[in-house]
């Protein structure tokens, strides 16, 4: 794998009465958040060979919105992915050898987590997305981390390149 893109579902409904976790659904934000995001992420040409998502309910409707943008991936849902910390991410992606570029959907904390880790082991070449980056990976946000030296997947030998925030776009 040369590029990973790392994101984080759209914006979600609240939990309610009767929803567990798994099935709560994007919010009508989440779903125009996602499609602007998926927009930006052709537009930088940041195509993705595979796709891996969650099981959830909110990350299937986030690659679904992606899918319209994407057409040409191949998508794969995760169980392991739910929820996963940082260190059950880095399982599932030391496994896949594929792809010249995957893209992973997934939650917090987990994906904010490998995320830090990436950039503290591996550096930035993008010194602003670093700094924004550090602060959260909000939902829908999508890191663009490029691998600095042909190696197995490991995280120092990835750099993060950029960062979308859907809170960035308009229109």
């Amino acid at each position: 794998m040369k590029r990973l893109i790392l994101m984080r579902h759209a914006k979600t409904e609240p939990w309610t009465e009767g929803v567990d976790d798994h099935g709560r659904g994007l919010m009508p934000s989440g779903r125009e958040e996602a499609k602007k995001v998926a927009h930006m992420l052709r537009q930088k040409g940041w195509r993705p060979d595979l796709v891996l998502a969650s099981t959830a309910r909110r990350t299937r409707e986030t690659l679904a919105l992606l899918s319209d943008v994407l057409p040409e991936c191949d998508f794969r849902f995760n169980d392991d992915l739910y929820l996963a910390t940082d260190r059950g991410i880095t399982d599932i992606l030391d496994s896949l050898k594929e792809a010249g570029c995957i893209m992973l959907i997934g939650h917090n904390p987990g994906l904010h987590d490998l995320c830090i880790r990436m950039v503290r082991e591996g550096g930035a070449s993008d010194q602003q997305a670093m700094t924004r980056l550090a602060q959260e990976l909000p939902t829908g946000a999508a890191a663009l981390f490029e691998m600095k030296e042909e190696a197995p997947f490991a995280t120092h030998a990835f750099s993060l390149a950029g960062f979308i925030n859907p809170r960035d776009l308009s229109g």
